[in-house]
């Protein structure tokens, strides 16, 4: 029953525990009890605000090192959204037409843990003392299989005291949960020769200072009396370019291209320096032909974050790139 019952039940991201409790000082109790405007759901209710990618978009900053963000975490919900939700699950699951006897005999067993078994009607007596702790799951790692470690069944935590479980919701886990949540500008590098360059000739690559600059995504839980948040920022540090073929050359000899002083990464072409070295460039060694060599670009990306109490840190490094059409004719030479 309890597989079946944390299959549909589980539901959104796992980090360490806190050392302390409540989070990092965030409010928690004497809150007023209220039911959940999504009753029959039950889904995580972190916001996201500032520069966040479009869920599944698939375009998250990479990690550098094997560490991934959270798949799954708890979070806690009043005594009255808690009834609800499983009182409409109930009545849900028991009228659907053709609905297995084990789903309903399941959901009747999970609902009388709650109701009338080891708990009583849901703690209603005990509403301003406590609050429930759910499982929830990070939407864009439904098919990650550590989505499913947070598989404990709905349990009654007392205001203030420690949940008792490793992924108990704190700031640094809404700051992990944020950085999987960052939009990354583009790493369309521009180029000079714009379109078309030249074998041999030295190519200056360089980044849109307006466009490469820190961005930030700011997580946000207020729900069963637990107020927190953690605001995470990832800041450009270096720009990494791999020509698409062995036949070519970069500026610097490794590729990697760091933060100048001023924030920006490589340099504008400017006329007058076309026989100078370009402090972040290529240089073709044979035409591409008929086709196009593919250019990738890839942005690296110091991260930190803060949150509630003065809690904060820094996350491992992430990586976003993509690649862009190259084409590189010879010199044409002209005899009389």
């Amino acid at each position: 029953m309890a597989g079946l019952l944390s299959g549909a039940l589980v539901l959104t991201i796992a980090a360490t525990a806190s050392a302390t409790w409540p989070p990092s000082k965030g409010s928690q109790g004497n809150t007023k009890q209220s039911g959940s405007s999504n009753a029959g759901t039950l889904v995580s209710r972190v916001t996201y605000s500032g520069s966040v990618r479009s869920s599944g978009s698939g375009t998250a900053v990479q990690p550098v090192t094997d560490w991934t963000p959270p798949a799954c975490w708890y979070e806690p919900r009043s005594v009255a959204e808690f009834k609800d939700y499983v009182e409409t699950m109930y009545t849900d699951t028991i009228n659907t037409p053709g609905q297995a006897n084990y789903a309903k005999a399941a959901v009747g067993q999970f609902r009388d843990i709650y109701k009338d078994g080891k708990y009583k009607n849901y703690n209603e007596d005990k509403a301003d003392e406590g609050n429930w702790w759910v499982a929830v799951q990070n939407p864009d790692r439904m098919n990650d299989p550590a989505s499913w470690e947070c598989s404990d069944l709905p349990f009654w935590v007392a205001n203030n005291n420690d949940p008792g479980v490793p992924q108990a919701v704190t700031p640094k886990i809404l700051a992990e949960a944020a950085y999987d949540a960052i939009q990354l500008p583009g790493t369309k590098v521009t180029l000079a020769p714009a379109t078309v360059t030249k074998v041999n000739l030295a190519t200056w690559a360089w980044l849109d200072k307006a466009e490469f600059k820190k961005v930030s995504v700011t997580a946000s839980l207020n729900v069963g009396g637990l107020n927190i948040q953690a605001t995470t920022t990832a800041t450009p540090v270096s720009l990494k370019l791999e020509p698409g073929t062995s036949d070519a050359e970069t500026y610097p000899a490794s590729g990697v291209c760091t933060l100048n002083a001023d924030d920006s990464i490589g340099e504008p072409y400017a006329e007058g320096k076309a026989h100078q070295t370009p402090p972040c460039g290529i240089k073709y060694l044979h035409s591409s032909g008929t086709g196009s060599y593919q250019l990738k670009a890839t942005v690296t990306w110091q991260i930190n974050w803060s949150g509630t109490g003065g809690a904060g840190g820094n996350l491992p490094a992430g990586t976003f790139g993509t690649t862009q059409d190259v084409k590189v004719q010879e010199v044409q030479a002209v005899n009389r």
